[in-house]
């Protein structure tokens, strides 16, 4: 009895660890949860609030070729608020081009843009400096930003419905398609 248990363990362990994996591998990852950002307003913005919502997640600077796309951002944000889009502003400095402090962001951001949009404090968003979600998003999705204003679309089930690299603006057809598909679903 002994000699069958000790031969048949590794084949009874290995069924075991496959059968967790499928079950696994048959739920999509999910960005919702433990991901909190600060944010610049004071307190939190958590993804898990947006329950249920798409939230577009946009890793953005002040001082970049692409920081007119703030003005899209904001313009999304009102066409979809009411119908439950959130956009979401991620500042970062991991391509030197954000302002020293999150003042001088804010009020970059208020003056040149009139942003009302959730917006976080100044963020890391690749490397081992990274916030929980990009690291999520690198080791579930393989994606990392590569520069600023790339966007990532989190379905209302928090499965990561899109990534966006910077060149897609933000009301292109790319995104508003998937965002009105989710949005006339719910």
């Amino acid at each position: 009895m002994i000699s069958f248990l000790q031969k048949s363990y590794p084949a009874i362990l290995l069924t075991m660890l496959l059968a967790v994996a499928s079950v696994i591998m048959t739920y999509p990852a999910q960005a919702r949860g433990p991901f909190v950002f600060d944010s610049m307003d004071g307190g939190s913005l958590s993804l898990d609030d947006w329950r249920g919502q798409p939230v577009l997640v946009v890793n953005t600077a002040s001082r970049c070729a692409y920081t007119r796309q703030y003005d899209e951002l904001q313009a999304l944000y009102d066409r979809y608020r009411d119908r439950g889009l959130v956009v979401l502003a991620v500042p970062s400095n991991d391509f030197r081009q954000e302002l020293a402090t999150n003042d001088e962001v804010a009020e970059f951001c208020a003056i040149n843009f009139g942003l009302d949009l959730p917006m976080a404090t100044i963020t890391p968003v690749k490397g081992a400096a990274a916030h929980p979600f990009y690291k999520w998003l690198a080791g579930s999705e393989g994606f990392t930003p590569r520069w600023n204003f790339n966007k990532v679309l989190i379905a209302p089930d928090g499965t990561v419905a899109g990534t966006f690299g910077s060149p897609v603006k933000p009301m292109s057809g790319q995104i508003t398609s998937r965002i009105e598909a989710f949005l006339a679903k719910g």
